[in-house]
C-alpha cells in the first residue's frame, strides 16, 4: 500500500506572552505530519523549541529522510514495530519522530475503527483533570490570567527572585489546587525552604526545580523535601525512568521529548513498576498534539494538557476541557482534525 505523506508547518500566536524561567514566547511555530492510507488520516504535531534545538527545518529535514520508509509502510504493521524501523534513523531527532510515531497511532487506530486509547484501557474512569499553566509575569497579570480562567488546578511556572510572593499573592485570588514548576532554576537551599512554605499554600508538588544534571543534588531532595519531585528536564526518554526513580517521586513524560506515544507507554510500565507518580504533559501546541497525549489519561496520575488553551486560535478539532475534566472527541483514533 502506498501512503501519503504531508507535512504542514504553522505560526501560531500565543493568547499572553508565555515566561518560564529560560525564555519567553508569543508565536509558537509548530509542524504538522499527516499520514494518509487514501481512506484514513493519521496526524501527528511536533512543536519548535529551542532548548531541545528543534527548529521548522530540523523537523522537515528529520521526516524528509525517512519519506520513503513512510510511504511503503507494510500494511497494518503495529505502531511499535514501525517506531523500531525509523528510531535509529531519528535519534538525532525525537521531536521529529514523535510527530510521525503519534500520526501513525492516529492512523492505526482509525483503520482498526477504534479509539486510540482503547488499545491500553478499556474505560474513560477517574480520569486526572488538566492543570491550566500560568507563566511567569508581572503578579498582577498572574492574578488576572487566574480570575479570567477559573480552573481547578494550575500550574504555575517559576524562576525568579520573589517566587514564594508570587504563589502567596496568587493564593488570595483562588483556592484552587496549585502546581509548581521551576524548570531548572532552583537551589538546593531553595527548594527546601520554598516546599516548606508552598505545603502551607496548597501546592500539591514541585516540576524540576534543579538542574537536569544535578543528579546528587535531587537524591537529596527525595530525602528531605516536605512536597514531592516531579522530574521533566531530567527525564527525557525511556532510558532515563529508571534513573529517575532513584532521585525523584514521580517523572513528567512529554511526547516530544521521548519519541511519541511508543515510548510513552514503555516508560508508564516502567514508571508504574517503580513506584513513581506518573504524569504526562505538553508543549505549547495545537489541538492535535494535545488530542494524541489525552489519550494517555486513562494511565496517568496528572496531566498537563493545556497547550492549545493558551493560543490565539487553534488549527484543528479534538479534545477539549470542560473546568479541567477531558472530553474526548467522537470517533476513532485521536479524535483531531486540522480545521
Amino acid at each position: 500500500m502506498q501512503f501519503n505523506i504531508t507535512v504542514h508547518n504553522f505560526e501560531l500566536p500565543l493568547q499572553h506572552p508565555f515566561t518560564i524561567s529560560r525564555y519567553t514566547v508569543t508565536v509558537q511555530k509548530t509542524i504538522v505530519v499527516e499520514i494518509s492510507d487514501g481512506q484514513f488520516t493519521g496526524y501527528g504535531e511536533a512543536t519548535v523549541n529551542p532548548y531541545y534545538n528543534s527548529s521548522v527545518e530540523s523537523l522537515k529535514n528529520a521526516i524528509e529522510s525517512v519519506k520513503t520508509i513512510l510511504k511503503n509502510i507494510p500494511e497494518n504493521i503495529h505502531p511499535t514495530k514501525l517506531w523500531e524501523q525509523l528510531e535509529p534513523k531519528l535519534r538525532d531527532n525525537y521531536f521529529a519522530l514523535c510527530a510521525i510515531d503519534t500520526a501513525y497511532w492516529d492512523l492505526y487506530a482509525k483503520q482498526q475503527q477504534k479509539p486510540l486509547r482503547r488499545f491500553w484501557s478499556e474505560h474513560d474512569v477517574n480520569l486526572p483533570k488538566t492543570n491550566f499553566t500560568i507563566g511567569i509575569d508581572a503578579i498582577q497579570v498572574m492574578q488576572s490570567k487566574i480570575q479570567e480562567t477559573p480552573w481547578p488546578i494550575y500550574k504555575v511556572k517559576l524562576g525568579t527572585k520573589n517566587d514564594v510572593e508570587i504563589i502567596q499573592k496568587l493564593r488570595e485570588v483562588t483556592d484552587s489546587v496549585f502546581r509548581v514548576d521551576a524548570n531548572c532554576a532552583w537551589t538546593v537551599e531553595e527548594t527546601l525552604k520554598n516546599a516548606a512554605i508552598l505545603r502551607e499554600l496548597n501546592v500539591e508538588f514541585i516540576e524540576q526545580p534543579l538542574q537536569a544534571d544535578n543528579w546528587k543534588g535531587m537524591k537529596l531532595l527525595k530525602k528531605e523535601s516536605v512536597l514531592p519531585i516531579i522530574a521533566d528536564e531530567s527525564c527525557q526518554k525511556l532510558a532515563d525512568v529508571s534513573k529517575c526513580a532513584e532521585v525523584f517521586h514521580g517523572i513528567n513524560i512529554k511526547l516530544m521529548k521521548c519519541g511519541g506515544i511508543t515510548p510513552a507507554l514503555q516508560m508508564i510500565q516502567i514508571a508504574k513498576a517503580k513506584g513513581l507518580q506518573i504524569m504526562a504533559g505538553c508543549m505549547t501546541e495545537s489541538t492535535i498534539g494535545i488530542s494524541n497525549l489525552t489519550q494517555l489519561a486513562p494511565l496517568l496520575d496528572y496531566i498537563d494538557a493545556d497547550g492549545a488553551m493558551l493560543l490565539q486560535n487553534d488549527i484543528a478539532t479534538g479534545v477539549t476541557f470542560n473546568h479541567g475534566k477531558i472530553v474526548y472527541a467522537n470517533g476513532n483514533g485521536s479524535g483531531a482534525f486540522l480545521m
